[in-house]
C-alpha cells in the first residue's frame, strides 16, 4: 500500500524536514484489524499530549479523519503515522509559520512465533541504558537511537527482547515494549517521569486492572524488585503481552494473573 505524506499518495519528503534533520517529531505504530486502527483513541491521547509538550501545531481532527480512511483501505496490517514539525532552512530555531508534516505508512500484520506468548521469552539485559530527560519522558519522539544501540546488542534467536535501565540503575522497560512485575498479587509497572516510552497498551492494562480491582502501583523498579518478581511480562500495541521467564540468570514462571491480562489483550487485539 502507498504511503501517504499530508494526505496524499508520495514515497518521498522534503530534505528540509526537521524531522529527517533532528527527529523533531512524533509517531505511533498502530495495528489495524478488519479496517480498524485498535486503541486509537489511546494513540490520539499520546499523540496530542506529545504535540503540546513539543509545541507541535497539528490539526487533530484531520490526523484522525487520515488515520481512519488509511486504515479502511489497509485492511490489516500496522499502520503507522510520523509527524514532524515540517520543513526548516539550517539551524535549530523554530520557524513558527511551518506546517506539520502528516506521514502514514501501512505494513502486513507482524508475525511473531506463538511460543513467545504461549511459554514466554527471555529477554536480554542490555548494557545501553536510558538517559533521564524529564522534558521527553513518556512521550513516543522521533528521537530512538538508545533503542537501536540496545536492539544491536543481541542478534540470537534466544531472545525475543531487551531489558533496559536508566543511567541509576533503576528496571524501565524493554526496547519496544513496557514491563510488568507481579508481586503478591499485586501489578508494578515503571514509573516514566525520567525516562520511557508510556505505550498505549500499557495505559490500557492499568485501566483494565483499576477496572478488575487488581492492586497497581506505578513507581521505581530497582533490579531487586525485578529479581524477586512472582511474574513478569512486556506487553506493546502490536503483539499484546508476553510473559518473561527469563533474563540472564533470573527466571520466572508464566503466572494465573500473566495469563489473565494476556487473555483480556488478546480479545481487544483479535488475536
Amino acid at each position: 500500500m502507498h504511503s501517504w505524506v499530508d494526505g496524499q499518495p508520495a514515497d518521498a519528503v522534503s530534505l528540509k524536514d526537521r524531522g529527517l534533520a533532528y527527529g523533531d517529531g512524533l509517531f505511533e505504530t498502530i495495528a489495524v484489524k478488519a479496517g480498524q486502527p485498535v486503541l486509537l483513541d489511546r494513540h490520539l491521547q499520546r499523540l496530542d499530549e506529545g504535540c503540546r509538550r513539543l509545541a507541535i501545531v497539528a490539526d487533530q481532527p484531520l490526523i484522525r479523519s487520515e488515520l481512519l480512511t488509511y486504515a479502511a483501505a489497509l485492511g490489516n496490517g500496522v499502520l503507522k503515522l510520523i509527524l514532524t514539525r515540517g520543513d526548516s532552512l539550517r539551524g535549530y530555531g523554530i520557524n513558527a509559520g511551518a506546517s506539520a508534516r502528516r506521514i502514514l505508512q501501512g505494513s502486513p500484520p507482524a508475525t511473531y512465533p506463538e511460543a513467545h506468548g504461549a511459554s514466554g521469552i527471555r529477554l536480554f539485559p542490555c548494557a545501553t541504558r536510558l538517559s533521564e530527560q524529564p522534558l521527553l519522558a513518556g512521550l513516543k519522539h522521533l528521537n530512538r537511537l538508545e533503542q537501536v544501540i540496545a536492539r544491536s546488542e543481541w542478534q540470537d534467536a534466544d531472545h525475543a527482547e531487551g531489558l533496559m535501565l536508566d543511567m541509576s540503575g533503576r528496571v524501565i522497560e524493554g526496547v519496544f515494549s513496557n514491563l510488568f512485575l507481579v508481586r503478591d498479587g499485586r501489578l508494578l509497572t515503571a514509573d516514566l517521569n525520567r525516562c520511557g516510552v508510556a505505550g498505549v497498551m500499557r495505559a490500557e492494562l492499568l485501566a483494565q486492572a483499576q477496572a478488575l480491582g487488581i492492586p497497581v502501583i506505578v513507581a521505581d523498579i530497582s533490579f531487586e524488585q525485578l529479581q524477586r518478581a512472582d511474574e513478569v511480562f512486556v506487553c506493546n500495541s502490536v503483539y499484546g503481552i508476553w510473559p518473561v521467564r527469563g533474563c540472564g540468570a533470573m527466571s520466572w514462571s508464566v503466572g494465573p494473573l500473566t495469563r489473565k491480562l494476556q487473555g483480556i489483550v488478546r480479545a481487544l487485539l483479535g488475536i
